[in-house]
């Protein structure tokens, strides 16, 4: 199985003003990421808001990326279909191997939670059983999903369980695992950064890709960490991961999801208000957090849409 490469966006799920699938907003996010040398997107994931979509919901997003990749070369479309029912998760698997997908992802259940790592190997392999033509990712997020259970132990036990495990969207800060999970049998899996505020340390333990939120909107920012990397100028990498920290700080403290949702409006490309249980960012917020966006130089280095309709986003 090939690995994933470059960069992949974790983009929103776009709502119209009734807060129903806005699917055309999804032609102008993949027109966005691919103008900024993005290599692919994992759909209905955390950024997502999947725990709020119905099932159908998450199939209609789902079709459509496919469907909409398929005017761009080689941009990787990742379905994500953890579900706290396994039931689900296989449904999901399939309708992704369906239309199309190039791989699915899975969250581990995250109500009823394993209590091993042979339990979850087992749980991960009744999905990735319903979709056998696609490669196949252990989702790890013990932040959102409250299974901390270390990825090197889930390696461990997988053993040849799974004949289309390809590896592990990495979204944790435990580097130590990180690079043990890189090294694992001679480097035989794919494990994707999952943590853009940290994606320098993953370079330099040996990742060759890397799934975030933040790469909807500051591609540039890593484009640049990643040349610099690659020509071990090692200041400027630092620098360009510095820049990225200062948005996302600024983000989290707007509100995290929401507020980055609302950055997407700022560049222009509108997804709609966040789901509850989610809090959209306030009318009387939104200038505040524009110019404190615009104090760490977001408009500087943001991602470029023909649609922008914020006075400083292009």
């Amino acid at each position: 199985m090939q690995k994933l490469k470059g960069l992949i966006a974790a983009p929103f799920t776009a709502f119209d003003a009734d807060g129903e699938l806005n699917l055309p907003a999804i032609d102008k996010q993949i027109e966005l990421l691919t103008g900024n040398q993005i290599s692919g997107a994992l759909v209905n994931g955390t950024t997502g808001e999947c725990g709020s979509l119905t099932l159908d919901e998450r199939m209609t997003v789902a079709e459509r990326w496919c469907a909409a990749a398929r005017a761009f070369d080689d941009f990787a479309v990742v379905a994500h279909v953890g579900h706290s029912c396994l039931k689900d998760s296989r449904t999901l698997a399939a309708h992704a191997q369906k239309v199309g997908a190039t791989a699915v992802a899975a969250l581990p259940p995250y109500y009823f939670k394993p209590a091993s790592a042979e339990i979850l190997v087992e749980h991960c392999r009744l999905i990735a059983e319903a979709a056998p033509g696609l490669p196949f990712y252990y989702y790890h997020i013990p932040s959102i999903s409250g299974v901390a259970i270390p990825v090197i132990n889930i390696l461990r036990a997988l053993g040849d369980k799974i004949p289309n495990f390809a590896g592990v969207k990495f979204t944790y800060e435990d580097l130590y695992d990180f690079g043990l999970c890189l090294e694992f049998e001679n480097r035989r899996y794919d494990i994707l950064c999952g943590r853009d505020e940290s994606l320098l340390p993953g370079l330099a333990l040996g990742a060759t890709g890397a799934v975030g939120s933040t790469y909807n909107y500051i591609a540039p920012v890593y484009r640049e960490l990643i040349e610099a990397f690659a020509a071990n100028d090692l200041a400027a990498a630092q620098a360009a991961q510095e820049k990225s920290r200062q948005i996302i700080s600024v983000m989290v403290n707007f509100g995290g999801i929401p507020a980055a949702k609302t950055i997407m409006r700022m560049i222009g490309i509108d997804c709609g208000q966040v789901r509850l249980p989610l809090a959209a960012v306030s009318d009387a917020k939104f200038a505040e957090f524009e110019k404190a966006l615009a104090a760490v130089g977001f408009f500087d280095v943001c991602s470029r849409s023909t649609n922008a309709s914020a006075p400083n986003a292009v």
